[in-house]
């Protein structure tokens, strides 16, 4: 078992409202409210990024990676600062049913992470709110209040956020997505790089205290992608398409690219280091995330000119 540490504070009524959640769900309605989750998770936020980027419109994808990205990095600081320790670590009626890391111990709070504020509910507002700012359009407006209240449900139910957590989570969201809509409509593009420095230069203040592996990985996401923005403006310039099979073609690759990459640069490094939580393997972390994010953001966009090359030369051929 993982070293139990960290901060105990509560109100009354969030525990109360989390045992009568779980116990009027049952285990298996918590696991389906559970799915919720999966909105504000990696996978559905890399697909989302990816087909708004790559696809749909580069400057919505930007703004979207952007928001997503602020809030990234910013809740495992918070949550570093006040290390309140999740639900199920001090209240034997509160089950986990999602961990953070299905492979870690679910008391190893170096893998869990901490509670305060919820990340999911923050990455889900961010992502969506922002799409509903650009966009504004009636069905994207309901996407972003019904989903983010969903994903919120979902990480109170299975036992890893009590309810302010959500709330606070929510309240960053909107922050950013106003923040993010707001600098957008006001900085040009070819000055938004200064923003982005100035970001990550103040994100890397976690350096100083951050223990847990979130902030590590969000670090080197956001610098990895802004960076990719900046290159991808100067040097790639690829233009967009709505042709469904293209747009699949583009995101499968996308995919593909970032799990490989990822896999490939764990391969220097045993799993005991990785797994360690010292600050070497947090930095080797952000290493491998930079690199990931700049390779499937920045580099692979290439990959699109060269095969609207073959398109138009098959088209010519016909």
């Amino acid at each position: 078992m993982g070293v139990v540490v960290g901060n105990s504070f509560w109100f009354d009524f969030e525990v109360t409202f989390m045992e009568w959640l779980q116990r009027t769900l049952g285990e298996t309605g918590v696991k389906v409210v559970s799915q919720f989750s999966m909105f504000g998770e990696e996978l559905i936020l890399v697909l989302i990024i990816g087909f708004l980027f790559w696809c749909y419109d580069k400057k919505l994808g930007e703004a979207v990676a952007t928001a997503i990205m602020f809030g990234l990095v910013l809740t495992p600081i918070i949550k570093n600062v006040f290390w309140r320790r999740r639900p199920y670590f001090d209240h034997e009626n509160i089950k986990c049913y999602r961990p953070v890391d299905k492979k870690a111990d679910i008391y190893d709070i170096a893998a869990q992470g901490f509670s305060f504020p919820s990340n999911h509910a923050t990455n889900s507002i961010c992502a969506y709110t922002t799409i509903a700012l650009k966009k504004k359009a009636l069905g994207f407006t309901v996407a972003a209040v019904i989903i983010p209240i969903l994903v919120g449900v979902s990480r109170v139910s299975v036992g890893v956020h009590y309810p302010t957590d959500v709330l606070v989570g929510w309240l960053i969201g909107i922050v950013f997505s106003l923040l993010v809509n707001f600098l957008f409509n006001r900085i040009p593009d070819e000055k938004r790089w200064l923003m982005y420095l100035i970001v990550v230069i103040i994100s890397c203040v976690g350096l100083l205290f951050c223990k847990t592996s979130d902030y590590f990985t969000a670090l080197g996401l956001m610098t990895g992608i802004f960076a990719a923005f900046e290159f991808e403006k100067r040097f790639v310039r690829f233009e967009g398409t709505r042709k469904i099979p293209e747009c699949v073609l583009r995101i499968i690759g996308g995919l593909i690219c970032y799990l490989v990459v990822n896999t490939l640069l764990k391969i220097p490094f045993s799993k005991e280091f990785l797994e360690s939580g010292t600050f070497a393997a947090g930095l080797a972390r952000t290493f491998r995330y930079f690199v990931v994010s700049f390779v499937t953001v920045g580099l692979y966009p290439m990959s699109f000119k060269f095969f609207r090359k073959r398109e138009n030369g098959a088209a010519v051929a016909n």
